[in-house]
């Protein structure tokens, strides 16, 4: 029998055992491994620039900072309460959006419905094409095309949450039991009938639970879209930590997080109903 790669650069410890036999041990490449996680470290360092001395010389005006966040500016919360609406209403029609169209493309993703390969491994491409685009940099273009506003981290947070979801929906569509899918087709009913008879009872909990995951996280990515001038909380996020108005900075990190809490405790419970 042909050794291993791992056996030719460290040959197995040969043990005997009570009887007289012997076997071959093989040993740990954990000692390679450690070693190579620490070259990749210094490297890492190296081509960083990180400095430790810097994190602990500077690294206590992060708190510094905070504590003058605390106690926030009651008084500022009327003017947060507009563009915290408009974040979450950008989550919720983004999320809506993206997570709709994320369903036709995902059946054309599908091996086991196109029997394409091409096809199936085009649009697989497409998604993951999408997805490494980050939200932030698609709403900065999208700002140039359809200008400043919502409107524009709205389309960004519905690109995001369509590959993502579209990427969670295939995989989920690749594992379904295909017999009752295939008993519709061959009882006359067209593709599309079969899939909303046979597939997507099997795949509904989950793309609902995952739909309400990444409606989660698009708040949380709505929040800073305004750096860009997409609308909603980072704009005036990042007015205020421009004018070092720290307070006002302490009162919108509070209302998002209590949004965001509300957000995930709801969403939580649903997807444990779901699941």
């Amino acid at each position: 029998m042909e050794k291993r790669l791992v056996d030719r650069l460290l040959p197995p410890k040969v043990m005997t055992l009570p009887n007289g036999k012997t076997v071959n041990k093989s040993r740990s490449i954990a000692p390679f491994i450690f070693i190579l996680v620490l070259i990749a470290f210094y490297y890492s360092v190296q081509l960083t620039g990180f400095d430790p001395s810097v994190l602990a010389k500077r690294g206590k005006q992060f708190f510094v900072i905070l504590s003058k966040m605390t106690p926030p500016n009651w008084k500022f919360f009327n003017s947060v309460i507009g563009p915290l609406f408009d974040t979450i209403k950008m989550s919720i029609l983004g999320t809506l959006i993206g997570a709709f169209l994320a369903i036709p493309f995902s059946m054309i993703a599908s091996i086991n419905l196109t029997h394409n390969r091409w096809l199936s491994g085009t649009m697989k491409f497409l998604l993951s094409l999408i997805r490494t685009m980050p939200t932030l940099v698609t709403a900065l273009i999208l700002t140039y095309i359809f200008g400043l506003g919502t409107f524009a981290g709205t389309v960004a947070i519905a690109i995001f949450t369509f590959s993502f979801i579209g990427k969670q929906l295939y995989e989920l569509i690749e594992t379904v039991d295909m017999l009752p899918y295939e008993a519709m087709e061959a009882l006359g009913a067209t593709k599309l009938q079969s899939f909303v008879a046979a597939i997507q009872p099997q795949v509904l909990p989950s793309y609902l639970s995952a739909s309400l995951y990444t409606f989660e996280g698009n708040v949380r990515h709505a929040a800073i879209l305004g750096y860009v001038g997409a609308g909603g909380l980072g704009i005036i996020l990042n007015e205020n930590l421009s004018w070092r108005e720290y307070a006002n900075v302490g009162m919108i990190l509070l209302c998002l997080f209590v949004t965001v809490a509300i957000i995930e405790l709801t969403s939580g419970y649903l997807r444990k109903r779901l699941t």
